[in-house]
């Protein structure tokens, strides 16, 4: 299944004090990465994670109560058998260059958190598929984005670097700009969604596909 998280949500949480900010209200088991869920009868039933969204990135996060499909989709994402296409709202205009963007993250913890800058890490690569300009002041642009690896804060720091920085970014964005828009316009929240997820994967010896989609929010 896949749900549509909210800007802000947890995709799990990560201890007790997260109870009822996370995706499910329940108690989340860290090695079965699954929510446990209590039922008068026949024994708790678990909801496994399939994947996982920054808890200011909104979007479609996939659910299974099946453990076979859970072991068969893991499986498509190791195989890169997924495909995912963000919308993000940004600062400025994007310059013309290559569809497919590359560069080198490197991920340090900081501040009880993490903190990803160009280096000599692994490889990230995103493909640009589409831009359009937002009529106004400031100048934006609402960028349609497919990455083709799934390193952390992979999107936020490649539209960074390109003078791009996505609207209301706390880590890797313009903080004059993102206080001036919270003032004028209201927009307080990390403008990335997840829109789009397809996966292939096999079950009972078939192909199977899954596709979902949802509306940008912003």
């Amino acid at each position: 299944m896949a749900v549509e998280k909210s800007a802000g949500v947890l995709s799990h949480p990560n201890r007790k004090s997260d109870f009822g900010k996370a995706l499910l209200e329940a108690d989340y088991d860290d090695k079965k990465q699954a929510y446990r869920i209590e039922r008068e009868e026949d024994g708790p039933r678990w909801v496994y994670l399939l994947n996982r969204l920054d808890s200011a990135t909104s979007g479609l996060v996939l659910l299974t109560t099946n453990a076979f499909v859970r072991t068969e989709v893991l499986k498509a994402f190791e195989k890169k058998q997924v495909r995912k296409v963000y919308a993000a709202l940004v600062f400025g205009f994007t310059r013309k260059g290559p569809p497919v963007w590359k560069d080198r993250l490197t991920t340090k913890k900081a501040q009880g958190g993490l903190r990803v800058s160009e280096g000599s890490g692994l490889s990230a690569e995103t493909r640009l598929v589409a831009s359009k300009q937002i009529p106004g002041m400031p100048a934006m642009s609402l960028l349609t984005l497919m990455p083709l690896t799934g390193r952390t804060h992979q999107l936020r720091i490649q539209t960074s670097k390109r003078g791009t920085p996505i609207v209301g970014d706390r880590t890797y964005g313009d903080f004059q700009k993102n206080k001036s828009i919270a003032s004028t316009r209201g927009i307080k929240r990390l403008c990335l969604h997840c829109m789009e997820t397809e996966i292939t994967y096999s079950i009972g010896g078939k192909s199977a596909n899954f596709l979902a989609k949802s509306k940008a929010p912003f």
